[in-house]
């Protein structure tokens, strides 16, 4: 279930939402909670088994950290860098061991035998060494959920948070269907007294409309739109050195107002729920280097590979030379997180040595007299780095990529996608979409202060949305399959 459906707008969140304030107290964690395993359980009922299973592991985890049962009544935050007993080491290292035990079983076991298979048969040229191939289902959002449940418990083991004793509140914790399955990834801490007690009220649900009504315009006439170009480009063998940028340009916008409109769908459906969100995306796409463009791009997920990954491996503490390492190295796994492909790893490769350069050059000292010209090699590295995210295997990415500099292979019939691309409705979503990466308020900015006439355009906003979605046969969520 996409949020971005007729199921889900005029049937799923109308009857949760009337269940969940029929309801008062602690009994709206019930009732959410029982909403998020029907919406995550609606495609697969057995992910929702799965998801349980790991809510149940990190909060045992939780609970031996905390000292439960001794410390029932009164939960204590342990001290940041104080000595821990072995108990909660092995806790720690359960919670950490089987969370990503069983996010590489499900979404890198196919990869592994994969390539296992293809590294005996060229050593060996037989088939003697290789495993039989496993018909494994990617659960939805798997990568999200057990980022965020994992995180718990290193927080509660390093004092960052406070752990709970109440099983329902972690329940509606890791599965609240807001962030449930593409994010944003929510630390404990940013949520644990609004899940014991919420502020309610008119203005907050009425903001919370108004973000998924961005959102959602984000995603149906802005994204798909742009990802239907994007798709003409990337499908078509020879195509065009200008159908190949056009391509490449629409893919960005895509992926960004699919993902950006998909967290502010979120966080509008949290505020209408009455939770406070934090902000996962602020206009990438206007930074001027790569550092940059990972303080605005995918936020959440970005502090998380910071505080969990590159800080613990040493950070820029141990030297320039370990410093360009852990960058590279923390980008390397960021992109394998992305998905299980080689393509992936070239994407958080091109990103990490970009970092690592800039680091090393002292970029973040520019001029502001060359402001125009850091963004444009931001951008460059941003769109490149798209090819191989885009691009479903490595050939197809470097025939794109040859496409870009006019090499591509002759194919005299591609040029017939351009009309196709170039289609009044097309062209008008592609330039309002470059305008509003561009110049535009961000949504956190314009919902603020809300009168006659916004209300008026989010009508407008909505039916147009709407009856588009209606139109359209083209609808994905791009980091459904992460």
């Amino acid at each position: 279930m996409v949020f971005s459906s007729y199921l889900f707008l005029f049937w799923f969140l109308p009857v949760a939402l009337l269940f969940y304030y029929l309801v008062k107290g602690n009994s709206r964690a019930w009732i959410l909670t029982l909403s998020s395993y029907f919406f995550y359980g609606w495609t697969n009922p057995l992910f929702v088994l799965l998801l349980f299973i790991s809510t149940c592991i990190d909060y045992i985890c939780g609970l031996v950290l905390i000292g439960y049962p001794r410390t029932k009544h009164t939960i204590p935050l342990l001290e940041r860098g104080g000595k821990r007993t072995l108990r909660q080491k092995i806790a720690v290292t359960c919670s950490v061991v089987s969370n990503l035990s069983l996010l590489a079983f499900f979404k890198y076991g196919n990869f592994g035998i994969e390539n296992w298979n293809t590294l005996m048969h060229e050593v060996f040229s037989s088939d003697t060494f290789l495993l039989p191939s496993l018909q494994i289902v990617l659960p939805l959002g798997i990568s999200f959920y057990t980022f965020q449940s994992m995180s718990y418990a290193i927080d509660v083991y390093r004092g960052d948070a406070r752990g709970t004793t109440s099983f329902i509140n972690f329940a509606c914790y890791v599965s609240m269907f807001p962030q449930l399955v593409a994010g944003p990834i929510i630390r404990f801490q940013e949520v644990a007294d609004q899940l014991s007690s919420r502020v309610y009220s008119y203005e907050k649900f009425a903001r919370g409309i108004a973000f998924f009504i961005v959102g959602m315009g984000q995603k149906i006439l802005l994204a798909n739109p742009c990802g239907k170009m994007a798709d003409l480009a990337f499908d078509t063998p020879g195509r065009t050195l200008i159908d190949a940028w056009l391509g490449i340009v629409a893919y960005s916008f895509q992926i960004l107002f699919d993902f950006a409109g998909y967290s502010n769908m979120a966080i509008g459906l949290g505020l209408m729920l009455g939770f406070v969100f934090p902000k996962n995306f602020d206009y990438p796409y206007r930074s001027f280097s790569i550092t940059e463009f990972w303080r605005r791009w995918h936020i959440s997920l970005s502090t998380w590979l910071r505080d969990y990954l590159y800080i613990p491996l040493g950070g820029n503490r141990k030297g320039k030379i370990r410093t360009y390492i852990n960058l590279m190295l923390v980008m390397l796994l960021g992109g394998l997180w992305h998905g299980s492909s080689w393509n992936f790893v070239l994407w958080g490769l091109i990103h990490g040595t970009a970092l690592a350069v800039e680091r090393y050059v002292g970029i973040a000292n520019r001029k502001k007299t060359l402001r125009w010209l850091y963004w444009t090699y931001t951008y460059l590295i941003v769109l490149i780095a798209w090819v191989f995210f885009r691009a479903s295997t490595l050939p197809e990415a470097i025939a794109y990529l040859r496409s870009l500099i006019g090499a591509g292979i002759s194919n005299p019939s591609a040029s017939l996608i351009t009309p196709v691309m170039l289609t009044p409705y097309h062209l008008v979503c592609f330039i309002l979409a470059g305008f509003i990466a561009a110049i535009a308020p961000s949504a956190w900015v314009w919902t603020r202060d809300m009168g006659v006439k916004k209300w008026v355009c989010l009508l407008f906003l909505f039916l147009l949305a709407a009856l588009a979605l209606m139109a359209q046969s083209y609808n994905p969520f791009i980091y459904f399959i992460f």
